[in-house]
């Protein structure tokens, strides 16, 4: 077949200078980079995020496993009327007159006990309360627990929930699940990313075998739980040591706190038993008409009771719902006169207050209940496989016995600079505003560096034998 060129008169005509070489797409230069991090990141975070997952799934199940462990002192027998909460109280202290009353739940459901919290108990944790429960109908006392937090935590779900939070080893400790919620969401992103720019052709798993069935497996579950991860991540740092009071200075400069009630009491106690020691139950009006006066602004249960810290403050009554729909209404009542002298409803909240709560109460499996938790433990579950795939795809990585091939260095060269510039100035904004991220990614770089010049160096070594 000849190849001399046609002689058409509409074809263009020729060009002596050759074409200059195409420009590689944007994605093509990126890809590497990306691909690199999330390696890295991805070998180096996941034993942290492994324990995280662990542990939250764990967590996520303490609830149902909470109200098996501890039936006899949550639920009794529905009765025919329950009797006065300040009767209910009474029988709590009698039973267990240490320390003061620090708060008071009555029972939210018929078969429910009530719960009455006592500070200042030797042998219990400052951070602690001594919960007694009490039988709504017999003001019988069927025992007494450690709680712990908002949620009401007693010792089975306290323990898993700081062995998850700072692994039991205090301020310290909380630096481990800070560093992997600050890494979660860089990895999820990344690892979507590489999944979506993957060709279709290759994301099959039926029919695929080795690698690259891991590979779909890890792709194909990281891409479906990625949403997932971002929320946890996202929320995981609202709390977090370092990276959690940037938010909560961010969220107070845009107007986003959680605004609290006043207890202030205000007017003259004289006379009215406004004398009474600090944490007293049976403070002025007593229990059973600032209940009363809580109901008729609307507090329906579950409600908890705080009684006045001192002379000059009122009681504290505010709804404790954290699941759907959220009730977290409060009021404040005047020990002397029993008359409401501050309300706060949750829906005057800000908004960004509002979510802060239904993002926090999701993330610890409380906003809908058994559903947030049984998604809790798919989520964990999920997350503890990617690792394990990730792993098992380095592996498989190796040539004969050699471990963990790693990604080819260099890949930041490639990028142009109108787009490595805007990036590494996000990064640096994203990492001053998460600091643990911000230092382990200077780890990683430091670290690589080393590696390369060393690679080098032996490469250089070699070529002069």
């Amino acid at each position: 077949m000849s190849t001399a060129p046609s002689t058409t008169t509409d074809e263009a005509p020729q060009s002596d200078v050759a074409p200059a070489p195409a420009r590689p797409r944007t994605w093509a230069t990126l890809r590497p980079l990306v691909l690199r991090l999330h390696f890295y990141a991805g070998v180096l975070v996941a034993p942290f995020l492994l324990v995280a997952a662990a542990t939250g799934f764990l967590y996520a199940a303490s609830f149902p496993a909470e109200k098996i462990v501890y039936a006899h002192e949550l639920t009794v027998p529905v009765g025919d009327e329950k009797l006065p909460i300040s009767e209910q109280v009474a029988a709590a202290r009698k039973a267990h007159p240490e320390g003061a009353v620090a708060a008071v739940r009555p029972s939210p459901e018929d078969d429910a006990t009530t719960r009455v919290m006592l500070s200042g108990v030797e042998g219990v944790n400052e951070e602690r309360t001594l919960a007694v429960f009490v039988d709504p109908y017999t003001a019988e006392v069927r025992g007494s627990l450690e709680q712990y937090g908002s949620t009401g935590a007693l010792p089975l779900r306290t323990w898993i929930d700081e062995f998850h939070r700072d692994l039991r080893l205090g301020e310290t400790g909380r630096l481990y699940s800070e560093l992997a919620a600050s890494w979660l969401w860089v990895i999820a992103l990344g690892g979507l990313v590489l999944w979506f720019s993957r060709r279709r052709a290759r994301r099959k798993l039926r029919g695929t075998s080795g690698r690259r069935r891991t590979l779909g497996l890890h792709g194909t579950v990281g891409a479906w739980a990625a949403a997932g991860f971002l929320f946890l991540s996202a929320t995981g740092l609202t709390w977090s040591q370092y990276t959690g009071a940037n938010i909560d200075e961010l969220r107070t400069s845009l107007g986003g706190a959680t605004p609290s009630i006043s207890a202030s009491a205000g007017g003259d106690h004289s006379g009215h038993g406004a004398s009474a020691a600090a944490g007293d139950a049976a403070h002025g009006i007593g229990l059973d008409k600032v209940l009363a006066a809580a109901r008729a602004k609307g507090l329906g249960d579950p409600v908890e009771i705080v009684p006045p810290a001192d002379a000059e403050s009122a009681y504290v009554v505010k709804q404790v719902q954290r699941s759907w729909p959220t009730k977290a209404d409060s009021v404040a009542v005047d020990p002397a006169s029993g008359q409401v002298t501050d309300e706060l409803r949750f829906a005057d909240y800000p908004v960004l207050a509002k979510l802060t709560r239904w993002g926090i109460d999701l993330h610890t499996g409380v906003l809908f209940g058994l559903a947030s938790q049984i998604a809790l433990m798919l989520l964990t579950l999920s997350l503890i496989l990617l690792i394990v795939w990730g792993y098992r795809m380095w592996w498989q990585r190796g040539r004969g016995s050699a471990f963990g091939r790693p990604i080819r260095r260099g890949a930041w060269q490639q990028v142009p600079p109108q787009i490595l510039v805007p990036l590494a100035v996000a990064a640096a904004v994203v990492c001053y505003f998460i600091p643990l991220l911000g230092i382990t990614l200077l780890a990683f770089l430091a670290v690589d560096i080393v590696l390369g010049e060393i690679a080098h160096r032996r490469g250089r070594a070699e070529v002069s034998r």
